[in-house]
């Protein structure tokens, strides 16, 4: 039994096509918008708590999660074929259910300035880096443009979104970034970047605004 969720790259190869390539470049830029769409997860902030027929917002969200996880769980087990999927993540957790994973953490978990700071930050940086990554003639952007580009939507989280005082939040919002740039560039097996550059400057943010600056009890 044929199991996916594709058109075997027809769109994908249009995108590419009209973008002056193939399939594969339509791949790489689907799979970066979709990303990218992952800052929109910020949306769940503003939500009113009664928003989904009474049923409290963090219910909805693991159940969004639980979905996501079925299918992975699917991929593997009943051999569902899902796009954009690259090579080497046939045989491991798909980036796509670690990335849920690291959304819904950053959601769920940490004060609302430090979610809606690494969730910005990763959603937008990551795919920037990838595409510098992948032009020789951009490189030289690298690490200082998503240090930057980091840093600026970091801030935006924490002190137009979160309200956390302005000197505060562009002091954490430094750190965040120095930590997303250095944990997004190697490549770990089992370790996927999108989930490292929400977690680690999540934690890193929480102690030191908890420990030194007192932003959370």
């Amino acid at each position: 039994m044929d199991l996916r969720l594709h058109r075997h790259g027809r769109f994908r190869r249009w995108l590419g096509a009209q973008l002056g390539g193939d399939e594969a470049l339509g791949d790489r830029v689907w799979r970066r918008v979709l990303h990218a769409l992952g800052a929109a997860a910020v949306v769940y902030y503003v939500l009113p708590e009664n928003f989904f027929l009474g049923v409290p917002k963090p219910y909805v969200l693991l159940a969004v999660l639980a979905a996501v996880l079925l299918l992975e769980l699917l991929r593997h087990l009943a051999g569902l074929e899902l796009p954009t999927l690259r090579p080497y993540e046939r045989a491991r957790i798909g980036s796509y259910a670690l990335y849920s994973i690291a959304l819904c953490a950053a959601l769920l978990l940490p004060p609302m300035p430090i979610g809606a700071a690494v969730i910005l930050g990763t959603a937008i940086v990551d795919p920037v880096a990838g595409e510098l990554r992948a032009s020789p003639s951009r490189r030289r952007l690298g690490p200082g443009l998503p240090f930057a580009l980091y840093a600026g939507l970091a801030f935006l989280g924490l002190a137009v979104l979160g309200g956390w005082p302005v000197a505060d939040s562009a002091g954490l919002a430094v750190v965040a970034a120095a930590l997303a740039v250095v944990v997004e560039g190697p490549t770990v097996r089992w370790m996927d970047d999108d989930l490292a550059m929400i977690l680690v400057p999540a934690l890193a943010l929480y102690l030191i605004a908890w420990l030194a600056l007192g932003l959370v009890g």
